[in-house]
């Protein structure tokens, strides 16, 4: 076994900073939007390609960017991203209409896509099996504190300075995470292995096919030719990836038990929340009443929760397994959408906050185990692919919880509205309100036929979680044996 990095904590704060950054940006957009609309004259299409358009990049690049860190080297591919990443952020900061905003945001896309794989996967090289878990414990907070902190921060900078700061802000950050990362991370990187262009090109195809179709759902339908794409590209890029001597993917990887049970964990999981961060930022804004900056800070009880748990759970997970902790966590999980699912348009904050804890206690005690068991079965020589296959299931999952559970919870409200309403009153909640005015009625059966609506969606999140459960029953397993992610690995120290 090779002696630990004396430097393995400052590494994790490196790259807890380069997560921080991506994870930021996404919060603080939503809370700008209102804004960009006003100041760059954006149409309604056009705020729709700023949010999509990075998301498609993004989801798109992820397995290529992570095959190339495993070839190139993982330290200089996140390096590299970090640099596209920033200085996207200056063309978004300084955009005078909207289409230079998209190209920022494009970017930025393809920025986050190559940095998010490094990040995981330099956690799995850096640190052993005995500290691997609390790494990813602490990444994991950080996140969570990403998401919840993202529109808290945007509301204050918009509120004290102008919409282009959101972006600004990812500056000063991307310098101190690239100068830290040179200064104390070493380099690593797997065998070297020839390039798989066929496999990248059919994987960006597929994949920002099936992103497009999943983000289009709610609002148009499924559209059947950009659907055949994605099943098309997909099943050509695994047809190739199976066939081809060195392949970009090892889907291999999917024979592993640990692996394959992570990952479905992870995207039912994954799906569940789509939906409650969808439903509740809805609750809390129209029902409710708060402003986002003030919804965004109500998900902290959730944040705080995850990261106390966090910490309990690194260390009893590595007492008790993997397969132990994702399991009760995800019944902890389920429970906290039954508890969402009991509120009503009269409740309180108390109920939410609540709500949020114990779903909270769930997500930090589960997803860290499910996340340690999948890369803990992945060789270090695919740790950078197996990082972005992990991060690639993850967007999947909550790109179909937003649009299956979004579909879901739009008809819903649709069916529990009265058929005397209006018609645009019936298409949504923030539609029914602008069309009651000074109605209270009607303004107060949107809320109640939105909460209703909304147990119903919370009820579908709790099957799906405990769906995922039962896979990592059937499948994970605590080996007492080596994992292949203790293997060793050629290392380069800069």
């Amino acid at each position: 076994m090779t002696a630990r990095n004396p430097r393995r904590w400052l590494i994790l704060v490196v790259l807890c900073l380069s997560t921080m950054v991506l994870v930021l940006d996404n919060g603080v957009l939503n809370v700008a939007i209102p804004v960009l609309t006003e100041d760059l004259g954006a149409t309604a299409q056009e705020i729709q390609w700023i949010v999509a358009s990075y998301i498609l990049v993004f989801a798109g690049l992820l397995l290529t960017a992570g095959s190339l860190s495993d070839r190139y080297g993982r330290k200089k591919v996140m390096i590299v991203g970090l640099a596209i990443f920033g200085a996207a952020s200056l063309v978004a900061t300084y955009a005078g209409s909207p289409e230079m905003l998209i190209a920022g945001r494009v970017l930025m896309g393809i920025g986050g896509a190559i940095v998010m794989p490094s990040t995981l996967s330099v956690v799995i090289t850096v640190f052993d099996d005995a500290e691997r878990r609390t790494a990813m414990s602490i990444w994991s907070s950080v996140l969570m504190v990403g998401l919840i902190g993202g529109p808290v921060l945007g509301g204050a900078l918009i509120a004290k300075f102008w919409w282009g700061s959101v972006f600004l802000i990812n500056v000063p950050v991307v310098v101190i995470a690239i100068v830290t990362a040179v200064v104390l991370m070493p380099e690593s990187k797997g065998p070297w292995r020839k390039p798989d262009p066929v496999g990248a090109v059919l994987s960006m195809i597929g994949l920002v096919a099936l992103v497009w179709v999943i983000i289009e759902v709610p609002e148009h339908g499924v559209s059947w030719p950009v659907l055949a794409v994605a099943v098309a590209g997909l099943v050509l890029f695994v047809g190739w990836e199976l066939r081809t001597p060195v392949p970009m993917v090892p889907l291999t990887l999917f024979r592993d038990r640990n692996f394959s049970g992570g990952s479905l964990s992870l995207v039912l999981l994954q799906i569940a929340n789509g939906g409650l961060v969808l439903a509740l930022t809805q609750y809390l804004q129209f029902v409710l009443g708060f402003s986002p900056t003030k919804a965004g800070l109500a998900m902290a009880p959730m944040a705080v929760a995850v990261i106390l748990v966090n910490g309990v759970g690194a260390t009893l997970g590595q007492k008790i397994g993997n397969r132990p902790m994702t399991v009760a966590g995800l019944v902890v999980l389920a429970g906290g959408f039954w508890v969402m699912s009991t509120l009503s348009a009269s409740d309180g904050f108390g109920m939410v906050a609540l709500a949020l804890g114990v779903f909270g206690a769930g997500a930090g005690l589960a997803q860290p185990a499910a996340t340690a068991a999948l890369m803990g079965a992945v060789p270090h020589e695919h740790a950078g692919v197996g990082s972005a296959l992990n991060d690639t299931v993850q967007q999947a999952g909550a790109a179909l919880g937003i649009a299956i559970l979004g579909s879901a919870l739009a008809s819903n409200f649709t069916a529990q509205m009265p058929e005397s309403a209006p018609a645009a009153a019936r298409r949504s909640i923030g539609e029914a309100l602008a069309v009651a005015g000074g109605d209270a009625a009607l303004a107060q059966t949107a809320r109640n036929a939105f909460a209703q609506a909304m147990s119903g969606t919370f009820v579908v999140g709790a099957v799906a979680v405990l769906g995922s459960a039962v896979i990592a029953v059937l499948l994970l397993r605590d080996k007492g044996t080596t994992t292949p992610a203790e293997q060793p690995e050629s290392v380069e120290v800069s």
